[in-house]
């Protein structure tokens, strides 16, 4: 599997991360731009197995803020109006929201570069996003049409962004912890000093494959962080019903290992400089990032049968991640609260032209179908005369 994923990826050269995108109009006083450091301490203490932890202290910006308070608000906008057209039949099939859990995918985000590689599970909307996804090409593949980032044919598990080293959603539980590190492997083998963030949830913390992959990671050293974004929830399962220890930064006997509060961007971008830097010269370590989804686990899981609403209600009221910033940002003066409604109204209207757009594009070409199934075209598959006999061709 290695080998695969080395060939594949043979061919891009990394990329380095773009300069942070301008902040809108809206926010264009000088002290909400600034880029002059502060120091911010994190939530709560890291938790550690088998290693130091890093320092509560960490450093951002008033730029860095405003950044993070868009784009996870962003995030939250697209999540919340991929609900909407779920429900109203535009979207088909398996969909899975992340809205709640957006910190872990901006705060790792902000600690590396577009050349190192991130792969997920099904969960994938925001970490494609945070990797510059386009909001337009998300809606189009969430409907199915031609121009998403998957040409159509993936859907809400499967989006992917290969010029940003996104390598995408994973329908399998916990299939893509393998994959990502033989990404790293790939890394490791051409010695590009790149890593690759290897994210699965609590539900496939148990998986047997995962256990096999560490192994292989911790011999070979490989520059991976496998990143456990426990929601404390697999499906309708609590993670103290599933795991006789729930403790998942310290699986690895032999692995050091960082709880996270990821529902606090800064202690997730703190950790996550701190493992880059970690696996490039000691090989793999794991961060459980204690987060937590606000939908239930599907579009199909109301998600109030297993927890309540109080429980619910209570974590967006005590650790709201976008809230979090936002309270920073008002400490700080950056902006101010009727500045970040702007903000947030600016994005409301970037989200519905997305949609708008989306719409538009038409669906794939039924000649579409059977493309990229084999490798370098290797293969040939259609239709027989009834239309119900697939006929396959192999050199």
């Amino acid at each position: 599997m290695a080998a695969a994923i080395l060939r594949r990826a043979a061919a891009a050269a990394p990329r380095v991360a773009p300069l942070p995108p301008p902040l809108p109009s809206i926010l264009t006083r000088t002290v909400s731009d600034s880029t002059a450091p502060i120091t911010v301490e994190t939530s709560v203490p890291f938790n550690s197995h088998l290693i130091d932890p890093p320092s509560r202290s960490t450093t951002t910006s008033a730029h860095e803020l405003l950044t993070f308070y868009r784009t996870m608000s962003l995030m939250r906008r697209f999540e919340i109006s991929a609900d909407s057209l779920y429900k109203s039949k535009l979207i088909r099939g398996f969909c899975h929201l992340y809205d709640g859990q957006e910190a872990v995918a901006v705060g790792m985000e902000a600690a590396i570069t577009r050349a190192d590689a991130i792969i997920t599970a099904y969960r994938d909307h925001c970490a494609y996003l945070a990797r510059g996804g386009d909001p337009v090409s998300a809606f189009a593949e969430l409907m199915g049409r031609r121009d998403g980032c998957s040409r159509g044919k993936g859907g809400s598990m499967h989006f992917y962004k290969r010029d940003a080293n996104f390598f995408g959603g994973h329908g399998i539980v916990g299939a893509q912890v393998p994959l990502g590190c033989g990404i790293a492997f790939a890394q490791r083998y051409r010695k590009e000093g790149t890593v690759t963030f290897d994210l699965y949830g609590d539900g496939a913390a148990n998986q047997g494959q995962l256990f096999e992959a560490l192994n292989m990671a911790a011999l070979w050293k490989l520059p991976v962080i496998l990143v456990c974004e426990n929601n404390h929830y697999g499906m309708g399962t609590a993670e103290w019903k599933a795991s006789k220890s729930p403790a998942y930064y310290k699986r690895g006997d032999y692995v050091p290992g960082l709880k996270v509060d990821g529902m606090d961007v800064l202690a997730v971008k703190q950790a996550c400089k701190f493992a880059k830097d970690h696996v490039l010269q000691n090989g793999p370590i794991i961060l459980e990032m204690d987060t937590y989804r606000y939908h239930g686990h599907s579009m199909s899981d109301p998600g109030s049968t297993y927890r309540t609403r109080d429980e619910i209600a209570g974590i967006r009221q005590e650790r709201d991640p976008i809230e979090r910033v936002r309270k920073l940002i008002l400490s700080h003066d950056f902006a101010t609260a009727q500045e970040l409604k702007d903000m947030e109204k600016d994005i409301r209207k970037q989200v519905d032209a997305a949609i708008a757009k989306a719409k538009e594009i038409p669906m794939p070409d039924a000649s579409e179908l059977f493309t990229n199934v084999y490798v370098n075209d290797c293969g040939l598959e259609s239709f027989g005369v009834d239309r119900k006999v697939v006929r396959t061709v192999l050199p």
